[in-house]
Formats: C-alpha cells, sequence, structure tokens
C-alpha cells in the first residue's frame, strides 16, 4: 500500500531541483538569488521571524473614551512618565488626534497646578545618589580670587 500512495518518479520526468538548478529542496529555493549554496542570502528557516509587530493599542480607545478634560488627573497621569514628560503616541498606542487631546490636557493641568512640570521627588524604589565631583572642580569659596574686568566702555590704551 505504501506503493501506491507515493508517486514514483520516471526518468522522462525530471525533479524540481535539477529544472531549477537549487538544491535538493528545490521549491523552496526556486530563486538562484536567495540559495544558500550560491551565498546569496541565508535560506529562511536559518533566521529569526521579523515580521511586523502588532500596533498598540490606546487606553482611551479601549475604555471608549472621547473627551480628555485637564481635571481628570487620574487619567493624564497614565500618559506622563516618572519625570513628568509626557509619553509619544508609540509608546501609548494613540492616534494623532488623541495625542493632541492629551497633550493639550496636560499643558492646561500644569497651569493649573494639578500637575508637576518637572518630577523631583524621590521615590522609594530608586533612591537618588549624588552625583560625583568633576575631575578639577574646584567649589567657588576655594577658589583664588580674580582681577575685576575693566568696563565695556572703558579702554587702556592710555590715551
Amino acid at each position: 500500500m505504501s506503493e501506491e500512495t507515493t508517486p514514483k518518479q520516471t526518468a522522462e520526468a525530471p525533479s524540481a531541483a535539477s529544472t531549477t538548478g537549487g538544491t535538493e529542496n528545490g521549491a523552496r529555493n526556486a530563486n538562484p538569488r536567495m540559495d544558500k549554496d550560491a551565498g546569496m542570502g541565508m535560506d529562511r528557516g536559518d533566521r529569526p521571524f521579523k515580521g511586523r509587530r502588532r500596533r498598540k493599542v490606546s487606553y482611551l480607545t479601549i475604555n471608549k473614551i472621547h473627551h480628555v478634560d485637564y481635571k481628570e488627573i487620574n487619567i493624564l497621569r497614565k500618559f506622563i512618565n516618572e519625570h513628568g514628560k509626557i509619553l509619544p503616541s508609540r509608546q501609548t498606542g494613540c492616534t494623532a488626534k488623541q495625542q493632541r487631546m492629551i497633550s493639550r490636557a496636560i499643558r492646561r493641568a500644569r497651569e493649573m497646578a494639578l500637575l508637576p512640570f518637572v518630577v523631583t521627588e524621590v521615590t522609594a524604589d530608586r533612591p537618588m545618589r549624588p552625583r560625583p565631583p568633576r575631575e578639577g572642580y574646584v567649589p567657588r569659596e576655594h577658589r583664588e580670587p580674580r582681577e575685576p574686568r575693566p568696563a565695556a566702555g572703558t579702554s587702556d590704551s592710555g590715551e
């Protein structure tokens, strides 16, 4: 029964590999430029899949929020990072129209002092360490006093 299910190759019917000039799996590498043996590229099975990523869906779209007001601080905080900067739409998945609406609301909330312009608080999970001093830096109180500069309108030419 196995003889009946597998077709036998006859001498007059050449294989696909011999007609395309490829390897033994000629159907997959029918294009000679993609032939692995020719050195022109890699076989598709050897490299990882690099397809398109799935587009992020906006928080506003999921929750069917059509308008964001500057007074809705809990929603606006989702679009601000830990430093107080507005997140870009590629991170949030918002459309351009939604991003403009969010940016406008955040700017208005900052003006009304509902949101901070810059976050300077130290959180418990990331304590702020003091920056090490620069090389060659001398504090102002330890510097030698300089001679005062001449005023811009005066000249020392001696006339």
